[in-house]
């Protein structure tokens, strides 16, 4: 009963924040009209092609090079390989297994070449087995950890992500274009409350720096995006609301409610690729929202009744964040107590979902927006 409602709590709490930003949940079926009607509305879209000129244009622009995106069969990664496509560039996903059914198939990967590679075998891609010496210009690595965990955030989002990069650099790319999350920020603060895998990114960014070289001098260098949070994941609670059920947000006491500005899957993917051709974040971070001023949770409820046309007053549960603690707490102790590591990887869990409950993950420099 406890993980069932640590489960409930987690998922309002990343409604619009999806932790890796590496959502892999893949939307059922029957709410592909409702996702796309609330895209269309809200979401925005990633520019038309072109050429590129003296000066970068933003989801136009293509030098010409040859590309491959690794972690291409998550929800990004795909719109990356797409963009990628889209915009002329000789483009190569790299995924852990070909023959999985509907891959091949699959529209988002026409026009680009399918690769099957075990990126977490670091003597393989060391080897020249990942990529072949000018087989590659650019790298774009949408690699993220399926749950947040210490273990599997320090095994993909730093190891796996580093091995990549490692073997880029040797094949003799000139750039890594990392995507990474805006909460990194609260590792590099040393928050008491940051997570694993904000800790794993964090150091894999630092690890960029060190291959890249101190002065950017070098032959190689790379870009850190940093996302505030993904459209893609309203669409859990587009459900629920869509089912009659209200919708969930946590209260952080006296009305106030954490806030984001949500970037759209080609908006994102777009940006990604700007970095083939623009050198305005070399060897740098760049945080990235939407072009709003940003949406509270209770905001993103009344949207999501706008665009499904309910009748009446949006349905809106306000859930105290205290309710965090006294899960957070149990599990840790037991965890603690008894040496598990499931119930650690539970509890990280419920510090994920409690972190995007009242973390608001906002940008409000014009650059920082798309």
């Amino acid at each position: 009963m406890v993980v069932r409602l640590l489960l409930l709590c987690a998922a309002a709490a990343t409604t619009v924040a999806a932790f890796s930003p590496s959502p892999r949940l893949s939307r059922p079926a029957t709410s592909l009209n409702i996702f796309d009607k609330f895209m269309a509305q809200f979401g925005g879209g990633g520019g038309g092609g072109g050429g590129f000129g003296a000066a970068p244009v933003p989801g136009e622009s293509c030098t010409g090079e040859k590309i491959a995106v690794v972690g291409s069969t998550g929800y990004i990664g795909k719109a990356v390989v797409r963009e990628s496509v889209r915009r002329g560039y000789p483009t190569s996903a790299v995924m852990r297994d070909v023959s999985k059914k509907g891959i091949s198939e699959e529209e988002k990967f026409k026009g680009a070449e399918l690769k099957e590679f075990d990126v977490t075998d670091r003597e393989a891609c060391l080897n020249g087995g990942l990529f072949e010496p000018g087989s590659v210009d650019v790298v774009v690595s949408c690699l993220a950890s399926r749950t947040g965990s210490k273990k599997d955030s320090y095994a993909i989002d730093y190891q796996a992500t580093l091995n990549v990069a490692e073997a880029a650099k040797a094949a003799g790319a000139r750039r890594f274009i990392l995507l990474s999350a805006y909460c990194v920020k609260s590792a590099e603060r040393n928050d008491p409350y940051a997570l694993q895998f904000q800790y794993a990114k964090m150091e894999l960014e630092g690890k960029l720096r060190e291959l890249s070289g101190a002065d950017g001098g070098g032959k190689f260098d790379h870009v850190a995006v940093r996302p505030t949070a993904f459209f893609k994941s309203v669409s859990g609670q587009l459900e629920v609301v869509n089912g009659g059920s209200p919708f969930v947000y946590f209260d952080l006491g006296g009305g106030r409610n954490a806030r984001c500005n949500p970037i759209s899957e080609p908006d994102l993917a777009a940006a990604l690729i700007d970095q083939v051709a623009d050198d305005s974040h070399k060897n740098a971070v760049w945080n990235l929202g939407g072009p709003d001023e940003g949406f509270s949770m209770s905001e993103q409820g009344a949207m999501i009744h706008d665009v499904l046309k309910k009748e009446g007053e949006p349905k809106l549960l306000a859930v105290p964040i205290g309710i965090f603690d006294v899960i957070i707490d149990g599990l840790q102790w037991v965890a603690t107590t008894f040496k598990s590591e499931k119930f650690e990887d539970a509890a990280e869990f419920g510090r994920i979902g409690k972190y995007y409950a009242v973390e608001d993950m906002l940008t409000t420099d014009p650059d920082e927006k798309y």
